[in-house]
Order: C-alpha cells, then sequence, then structure tokens
C-alpha cells in the first residue's frame, strides 16, 4: 500500500477536484438525453417515431464534443431541433466549467507535488541497482552526487529546498537522479527514497542542520537496520549523540580540516599522500603545503576556530586569538577583540612576528579581507582561509592562499573515499601511525608509476564476483603472488602502473604496500592506486584463466573447448 501512496494521492486528487464538473456533465447530458427521448420524431415513411436512448447518447455526444453533427436516424422536426439548440448551450457551458476545473487542477501546487511525488516514487522502485539516499543537495551533496555519477554509482536525492531540486533537475549528470522536495527527517520521506528498496545499501545525511541529520540516522537504523548510515556533525554533541546508536561514520568538516592541518605540520608527507589519494583522478597533482612552526593568529573562535587551536596545541604551535565577540565563544580573558579585518587588530595580536594565519569567520568577505591585509603586514605569512560558499571559489583562487577549508569539498572527499573504495578510507586511517619519513618514500613510489596525475584507486575481494580466475587457481593448488597480478596481460614482461596500498587478510590483518613476493590468499582484500586504465587490464588477468596464466608463465592458451582439446589442453 505504501509504495503506491503517490499514485492514490493523485487518484484522490482527481476526484475531489473533478467531483463537481462530472455531476454537471452528468447531469446535462441526462437532461438532454432525456428530453430527445420523449421527443416525438417523424420517421422517414412520416410515421411516428422515438428515439432510444442509445440513439440519444450517441447524437448527445458528437454534438456536445463539437465532433460533428447529423440528424440520425431520421430528420428531425422543430421541437426536436429547438430542444436540440437547448442541449447544445448546456452542453457547452457545461464542458467549459469541466475544462477550467481541469486546467485549475493541473495549475494546483498540491497535484504538481503529487504528480512529482508518484513519478519519483515509480522511478526509485524500478531501480536495479544499488544506490545510496543523499538528503541534503547543498554545496556538499550536490558536489557528491556529481562524483558519484562519475564513477557509475547510483543516488537518489532528498531536499526541502524546491530550488536545490530544481537545480538538481536542470543539471547535465549522465545518470537519472531522481530528487524528491521533501523533509528528510520524516520517516515516510525517506521510505519514499526507497530506505525499505532491497538495492538501498546506504543513507548519506548532509543537510545543514544537525538535528535533521540525527532524526535521518536515527529512522534509518531503526527501520533498515542493515544499512550503511553517513552523518555531517558540526558540534560535538551531535557527533556523540549519532554515534551513541551505531551511525557508521560520522564527519565533522571542522575538526577534520584541523587534523589535517596539524598533520601537514608534523607529517607533510602523510599529508600530501592523503591528499593524492582522495583528489580527482587524472588532476594535476596538488603543491605539497609545508606549514612552519611558530606563532599563529587565528581570526573566529567559533567552531571551526576551537578545532584549529586544539589541534595546534597538540602540536605544540602557540596561537593568538583574535574574536569579535569574547563573551559569546568563551575567550574573554585570552584573546585580542575585534574582528581582524583592520590592521590595528592584526597588529595587536602580533602578526608582524606571526608565521601563519587562519581566517576562520563564518563570513567569506571578511575572511579574505583579513588574509588581505596581513599579507600586507607581514607579506612571509602561511595563509589559510575558510570558505564558506562555493561560490566564491574564483575569488579564494585568486587569493593565493596556502590552504583553502571549504566544508563540502572535505565532507565529499571523505565521503567519497569511504563510498567508492572502503578500504582506502582503513588505509588513510592506518598511514596515520607511520612516520613521515616512511610517508616520503611512498610518495615517490607513488609518484613514480602516475607522473604528475592525481592516481585512480580501486579495489578488489578475491572471490568468485570479483576475481573467479584467481579464485580457480588458488583452488587448484596453484600458488598466485602479487607480483604476478600487477604484470601486465598483453606483455608480462611489463609491470601495470600501479602500486599496491594495503592488504587484509581474511582474519583482518592488514598489510601496508604489501611486496610483490606476498601470495595472494582467498578471501584477501586489495587496494590499488595508478592510472585509471590500469584496472581494467588488471581485471582482465583476474577474471580471465588463460589471462592468469599467462602472466604467471607466459605460456598462451586457447580458450575454446575444440581448440583445448584439439591440442590436448585442460584448465
Amino acid at each position: 500500500m505504501e509504495k503506491n501512496r503517490a499514485m492514490h494521492q493523485v487518484i484522490f486528487l482527481i476526484l475531489r477536484r473533478m467531483r463537481a464538473p462530472l455531476v454537471v456533465l452528468i447531469v446535462v447530458y441526462a437532461i438532454s438525453i432525456l428530453g430527445l427521448v420523449l421527443i416525438p420524431g417523424v420517421d422517414d415513411a412520416g410515421q411516428p417515431w422515438r428515439m432510444g436512448f442509445f440513439h440519444a447518447f450517441y447524437f448527445v455526444s458528437y454534438m456536445a464534443t463539437t465532433i460533428g453533427f447529423g440528424e440520425i436516424p431520421y430528420a428531425f422536426n422543430d421541437v426536436q431541433r429547438l430542444w436540440t439548440v437547448v442541449s447544445i448551450y448546456l452542453t457547452v457551458i457545461g464542458w467549459l466549467y469541466a475544462i477550467g476545473k481541469i486546467l485549475s487542477l493541473i495549475q494546483d501546487p498540491a497535484f504538481k507535488q503529487a504528480v512529482v511525488e508518484q513519478s519519483f516514487t515509480r522511478g526509485v522502485r524500478h531501480m536495479v541497482e544499488p544506490f545510496y539516499i543523499v538528503c541534503g543537495y547543498g554545496d556538499t551533496g550536490s558536489l557528491l552526487v556529481r562524483s558519484m555519477v562519475r564513477r557509475n554509482m547510483r543516488a537518489v536525492v532528498v531536499d526541502i529546498d524546491p530550488a536545490r531540486i530544481n537545480e538538481l533537475e536542470l543539471e547535465d549528470l549522465g545518470l537519472s537522479v531522481p530528487g524528491l522536495c521533501a523533509d528528510a527527517a520524516l520517516s515516510l520521506t525517506l521510505k519514499e527514497a526507497g530506505l525499505l528498496h532491497k538495492h538501498c545499501v546506504g543513507v548519506v545525511a548532509l543537510t545543514d542542520s544537525d538535528a535533521v541529520n540525527l532524526k535521518i540516522a536515527i529512522t534509518t537504523k531503526l527501520l533498515h537496520p542493515g544499512i550503511k548510515v553517513i552523518c555531517r556533525a558540526e558540534t560535538h554533541d551531535a557527533e556523540a549523540n549519532m554515534a551513541s546508536f551505531g551511525t557508521d561514520r560520522i564527519i565533522n568538516p571542522y575538526d577534520t580540516f584541523a587534523h589535517r592541518l596539524a598533520l601537514a605540520l608534523h607529517s607533510p608527507g602523510t599529508h600530501l599522500l592523503y591528499e593524492w589519494l582522495t583528489g580527482v583522478p587524472e588532476s594535476e597533482l596538488p603543491t605539497p603545503p609545508y606549514p612552519p612552526h611558530g606563532t599563529w593568529v587565528l581570526c573566529g573562535y567559533g567552531r571551526f576556530g576551537k578545532a584549529v587551536k586544539a589541534n595546534l596545541d597538540q602540536e605544540g604551535v602557540k596561537t593568538v586569538i583574535i574574536e569579535v565577540d569574547p563573551d559569546g565563544t568563551g575567550c574573554r580573558d585570552f584573546c585580542v577583540v575585534g574582528r581582524g579585518t583592520e590592521a590595528q587588530t592584526l597588529s595587536a595580536a602580533g602578526i608582524e612576528q606571526a608565521v601563519g594565519i587562519v581566517a576562520g569567520t563564518d563570513d567569506d568577505a571578511n575572511n579574505l579581507s583579513i588574509v588581505m591585509t596581513a599579507a600586507q603586514l607581514n607579506p612571509d605569512l602561511f595563509m589559510v582561509a575558510r570558505q564558506n560558499k562555493c561560490d566564491n571559489n574564483d575569488v579564494f583562487q585568486a587569493a593565493l592562499l596556502d590552504l583553502v577549508m571549504q566544508r563540502s569539498e572535505i565532507i565529499a572527499r571523505d565521503l567519497l573515499a569511504l563510498l567508492t573504495t572502503p578500504l582506502l578510507d582503513l588505509f588513510l586511517r592506518q598511514i596515520l601511525n607511520e612516520s613521515n619519513e616512511w610517508a616520503n618514500e611512498q610518495v615517490s613510489r607513488l609518484s613514480a608509476v602516475t607522473g604528475e596525475r592525481v592516481p585512480d584507486v580501486w579495489s578488489f575481494h578475491v572471490n568468485e564476483v570479483d576475481a573467479p580466475a584467481l579464485v580457480a587457481a588458488l583452488a587448484a593448488g596453484r600458488r598466485v603472488l602479487l607480483g604476478e597480478v600487477q604484470r601486465d596481460p598483453r606483455e608480462r614482461e611489463h609491470k601495470l602502473a600501479c602500486l599496491p596500498l594495503l592488504l587484509r587478510r581474511k582474519n583482518r590483518e592488514s598489510l601496508l604496500f604489501p611486496a610483490d613476493e606476498v601470495a595472494v590468499e582467498l578471501g584477501d582484500e586489495l587496494l590499488f592506486a595508478g592510472r585509471h586504465w590500469m584496472m581494467e587490464r588488471m581485471k582482465w588477468s583476474l577474471q580471465n584463466r588463460n589471462a592468469l596464466r599467462y602472466v604467471q608463465s607466459g605460456e598462451e592458451h586457447a580458450n575454446s573447448y575444440l581448440w583445448r582439446w584439439l591440442f590436448g589442453k585442460r584448465l
């Protein structure tokens, strides 16, 4: 019943709004038909004759709709013609009234919404591929959906703002992405979006409200506990609440950026490795940042400012706070009062002796003003600014900043890594425990196989779905080395331009950057990085038995059963 709710709403609205016009038309037709039946006529022999109900209905039908006109089955007398004139005016008025109501119904916002919901639910119901429900289509949601579509991943969008849904419909994404303008916090909305659909694999809550994201997470976990739930949260209280009932992943953009800034301070190589592996494949490699140690000036002590200060404190970096509302933010006793846009305030904070500045207010114009004023006072500053709106991309790029904190990009990149290659998320968490020297070595290895472009990242599971040829070889007792899987199935002497990042065994034991001599086992999960076309060549060896045998031994075997029989070949 629930899956037909939208259709029932459409039918209900039609019947309710068209009830009066239908009654008018029925009464008009009944009066016209009854008059023709009761008025006596004359047949072609001059004998009295009365029209039957069928002939009367037939005549009124084509007369009222102006399809044509003819006196049937015999010519009318004057009384019949007079009644026909009356019937013409009655039916014309009835139809004008009905057509007016139909036009009014089509323009009715409730009817339009019902039709849109019916079309949306039908599109979701007919989806046959795994998909995610993305709640919120702002800067973060739109960036995530576009990135998912580029990777042939399916998504369903829910947003309460009609302008954002209209924007989704106008975008040329390449794949159909159903969108619904509704409140994602309502369980009924999530059901219409496919929460209980057998192909729904996860829900991503990216609205601007932590309370709404929390409600989405709770509803999803209660109604469909088996799927993945990922939420955006901007306060620690919301994070703790979401984590208390098993939310799979919670992303706080402020904490994430602050942590990476601190990472760039103590381990630039690890930070660079992270940036390379989460960037847009085949784009130019980003320039590595080298934030200096010393005193930093932090403008704005809100949620972002607090996160940055906490992480810089852990690195032993001294910070000076500039805040316009010290009482409201809790830094009354240890900050310089002001916006930071004025040279006087920056000088009072010691900008001339500082090594870096973070413009972290919630106003893009103020942040740009802060860094421009600071650069005039101290041209050697390492400049970091918070960008709140994606529309200001060009302006922030023109400012030539060392680092830009953009919430939507941070969340989208983390989510994309998590949704497309879950092993990458595990890898990025594990490399945090390694030294900067180790990370620099891996960066060199990675750049050797990918050149000056951001690598693509892919993974596969040693099972019947991802690697049937490899499974068959292992089941037959053959030993397959990781280095053999990386050989080119066209010319085995050449190695594919890729690098193994992580091998996770069936028992959850993990190996970072495993060596070529490591033997592959059933149930292994492998993560690779390299040029994007290397993945397809590797799949050839994983899925074709002859290709796998060729990269292992150099022997080429016939493919068909006929040739194998003729040459006595056996798999």
